[in-house]
């Protein structure tokens, strides 16, 4: 026998739930008011887990909750747990509508997902959801970090571990002020984007993506790049002068400060996929998320040509 001592340690799954669902919520009070239990008692779960451990999963300085290195590793292998013990549960119930719990989605455009989680709040009415919107690139790395359960991008998709299928077809068009020389134009052609200001997103981006290679393809330079890192600011720049804006037609809205104008002779035309891991495809949540978009794109005629 070594002189090396090991200590068992029995794990508790419920410390361990309560940590996972404090994780995903990101806040001791949210995850109280979503799981229906007191706040203290999800505290006294979660400091009794890293108590057993002698470890620190979440760092408490300061405001807000935030993970450790290791809380975030113990994140993903929960979320893997958790995932697992739903699917098992609803093997067993024979049912895959018993839709309930938190959806977690990573989106890069509030205007293509809302109507979705909209649909699916009215059907189960005991879902609840937790939305981040961040660039293309960022919300796979989200769901493939097991931070979300879906994530909604125009960023087409190619990894074996993913899955994914197409929710909409959409096209990019510039914007101008509404007092612009070109307010009053139907349409405009690339070549009128040499030598002018534009406002874009940050890189990473696939609106800027797009437009970018298109004007390479035509080795079309543009005057300057004001950089912006949300939609609403892009907006309030080309309102003030700093350049024509590029958005996606759908969101575009009714702003009587704009006009929108497509580009006629360049191929602006991009798709918006719903993603999930593969292995998670027939969870129950991720399911009735791909079916209720699946609904909408047919009876709202999101998969038409934009162009048309």
């Amino acid at each position: 026998m070594s002189g090396i001592g090991f200590i068992y340690v029995s794990m508790n799954l419920t410390q361990l739930r309560a940590f996972h669902m404090v994780a995903s919520a990101g806040s001791f009070t949210h995850a109280a008011r979503t799981a229906g239990l007191s706040q203290p008692t999800l505290s006294s779960q979660v400091r009794a887990l890293e108590a057993a451990y002698g470890v620190g999963l979440f760092d408490r300085k300061g405001r807000g909750t935030r993970l450790t290195p290791l809380g975030q590793s113990l994140h993903r292998i929960t979320g893997e747990l958790f995932a697992a013990e739903e699917e098992a549960r609803m093997l067993l119930a024979g049912s895959r509508w018993a839709v309930r719990g938190l959806l977690r989605v990573a989106a890069d455009n509030a205007h293509h997902v809302m109507p979705v989680l909209a649909a699916m709040r009215a059907r189960h009415r005991g879902l609840t959801f937790a939305l981040k919107i961040d660039n293309s690139a960022n919300v796979l790395s989200l769901l493939l970090g097991l931070e979300v359960d879906i994530a909604v991008t125009a960023h087409p998709v190619s990894d074996p571990r993913l899955a994914a299928e197409k929710l909409r077809r959409d096209r990019l068009v510039v914007f101008v002020p509404i007092g612009h020389e070109w307010a009053g134009r139907g349409s405009i052609l690339l070549a009128d984007i040499a030598g002018r200001d534009l406002v874009l997103r940050e890189r990473g981006s696939i609106t800027r993506q797009v437009f970018e290679a298109r004007l390479a393809e035509a080795a079309i330079r543009p005057a300057t790049i004001f950089e912006v890192e949300t939609r609403e600011a892009g907006r309030e720049a080309v309102a003030a002068g700093f350049g024509i804006g590029v958005v996606f037609e759908s969101e575009f809205g009714s702003d009587s400060r704009f006009r929108a104008l497509p580009v006629a002779d360049a191929a602006l035309e991009v798709g918006e996929y719903a993603v999930c891991l593969s292995e998670r495809r027939n969870l129950s949540l991720v399911a009735s998320f791909f079916d209720t978009a699946q609904g909408l794109a047919a009876e709202r005629g999101w998969l038409r040509d934009p162009t048309a």
